[in-house]
C-alpha cells in the first residue's frame, strides 16, 4: 500500500452523496464543514431528513435533481449488495460527475460494475475507495464530521480509472482529513479479511459465549472482556453482505485459526503432558509478535511510546484535572486509556508519551498528589 501526498486539489462541489447512513452524513459533515455544498439522497425518507437536520447536506426531490443538479462527485454510501447497482445508475445518470463509493468490499463491486457496463467509457469516471473508518452505532445520528480525520482512506482504481477521476477522489480523502492510499483491488479485499473482518467474525464469536453467562459472573468484567467484544455490537445486516462478499479470503484465513485452535485445545485437553506448557508459551508469544506489529499513532512503529498509570478517583472533574496538570508540564500527550476497578470508585488512567518524557511527567504528576505506577 502507498501513501499519498496531498495534491493540493480539492472539491468544489457539489458533491451528491447517495446513503446517508453514519459514513455518508459523516462524509456530508465534513464537507460542509468545509464549505463544501453538499446533497443527499437516502432511499429512507426519515434517515434523510435526520441526516440534513444535522446539517450534513441539503435535500432536493428526485424530480429537481435530475433536471438541474450537476455534481462534481458523487458519492455512493450504500450497503455493499447494491453498492454497483447504484453506482452504474450515478454514472448514467450524471455524465459529467466522478463516482466513487465506500464500500469495504472492492472486487466483488467493480466486477459487477463491469458486468452492468461492459466496455463503458463511464468506468473511466468510477474509482472504488474504503475509508478505514467507523463506529459500533449505525445511521445518521452516530455521523461526525471528524470520523475520518488521520484514518487510512484507500484508493482502488480500475484499469478504466482516469487520472482525473483518481485525483478527485483523493480530495475527498484530503478534504475530509484522511490520509489517502493506493491499492490494487484484489491487494485490498486481503488486508481487510484479515485486519478488519477476521477481527469482527472473532469478536462476535467471542461474545456470543456470553448470552448465557450469569450476571454475578459478567459483574466481574474487566477492559480485557470489552476491548475484545467492542465491534461485536456491529450492524449484523451489515457484516452479513460484508462477509459474503469477501467470503473467499476470510475462509483461508479462519483455516489457520481453526488450525490454532485445534492445536490449543489439543493441548489443554492435557495440559500437564510433556511440552504441553511450552505449546502453550509459544502460542502468547506468536500473539506477542503479531501485536508488536501493529503501528501506532500516526504510523509510528511499535513500541515507540513509554506508558505509565495514573489512580484517579471515580469523581466529577478528575480526568479533566488530570489533563490540564499534564499539559501544564509541557509534554505532549500521544495516547490515553481508561480503566475502571470493578468494585471501587477508582479509575486507572493509563498515558503513553515519548519515552524520554515518562520520568519527567511522573515526577510532576507525583508532586501534584496523583498515584503514578510504572
Amino acid at each position: 500500500m502507498q501513501a499519498q501526498a496531498d495534491n493540493g486539489t480539492h472539491l468544489t462541489g457539489p458533491v451528491l452523496v447517495i446513503g446517508a447512513g453514519l459514513l455518508g452524513a459523516s462524509i456530508g459533515l465534513g464537507l460542509r464543514a468545509r464549505g463544501v455544498d453538499v446533497v443527499l439522497s437516502d432511499i429512507s425518507p426519515s434517515t434523510q431528513a435526520v441526516a440534513r437536520d444535522i446539517g450534513a447536506g441539503r435535500v432536493l426531490e428526485p424530480a429537481v435533481a435530475g433536471k438541474f443538479l450537476e455534481p462534481e462527485l458523487v458519492v455512493v454510501a450504500v450497503p455493499p449488495d447494491v453498492t454497483a447497482a447504484i453506482a452504474a445508475a450515478a454514472l448514467g445518470d450524471y455524465p459529467r460527475a466522478v463516482v466513487v463509493d465506500i464500500s469495504s468490499v472492492k472486487s466483488a463491486v467493480l466486477r459487477e460494475l463491469r458486468e452492468l457496463l461492459p466496455g463503458e467509457a463511464a468506468l473511466s469516471r468510477y474509482v472504488g475507495t474504503h475509508p478505514m473508518a467507523g463506529r459500533e452505532r449505525s445511521g445518521p445520528v452516530a455521523a461526525r464530521a471528524e470520523l475520518f480525520t488521520g484514518m487510512p482512506w484507500v484508493l482502488c482504481p480500475g484499469d478504466q480509472s482516469s487520472a482525473a477521476a483518481v485525483r478527485c477522489a483523493e480530495a475527498l480523502a484530503v478534504d475530509l482529513g484522511a490520509v489517502p492510499a493506493r491499492m490494487s483491488v484484489d491487494d485490498h479485499d486481503q488486508a481487510v479479511a484479515l485486519i478488519s473482518h477476521l477481527p469482527q467474525v472473532v469478536s462476535s464469536l467471542v461474545a456470543s459465549r456470553l448470552q448465557e453467562t450469569p450476571a454475578n459472573a459478567l459483574s466481574l468484567a474487566g477492559n480485557g472482556l470489552r476491548d475484545v467484544t467492542r465491534i461485536a455490537a456491529s450492524d449484523p445486516g451489515l457484516w452479513v453482505q460484508i462477509l459474503s462478499a469477501n467470503a473467499d479470503r476470510l475462509v483461508h484465513i479462519l483455516y489457520g485459526v481453526r488450525e490454532d485452535l485445534n492445536r490449543l485445545i489439543g493441548t489443554l485437553e492435557n495440559p500437564v503432558a510433556d511440552g504441553a506448557r511450552l505449546d502453550m508459551a509459544q502460542l502468547m508469544s506468536e500473539g506477542n509478535a503479531g501485536q508488536a506489529r501493529i503501528p501506532g499513532k500516526h504510523g509510528t512503529p511499535p513500541g515507540s511510546f513509554a506508558r505509565l498509570t495514573v489512580l484517579v478517583d471515580d469523581t466529577p472533574g478528575q480526568i479533566a484535572r488530570l489533563l490540564t496538570e499534564i499539559g501544564d508540564t509541557g509534554i505532549n500527550l500521544e495516547d490515553l486509556r481508561l480503566e475502571h476497578s470493578p468494585g471501587r470508585q477508582l479509575g486507572m488512567a493509563e498515558i503513553s508519551v515519548l519515552p524520554g518524557k515518562r520520568q519527567k511527567l511522573t515526577e510532576s504528576l507525583t508532586q501534584r498528589g496523583w498515584k503514578v505506577i510504572q
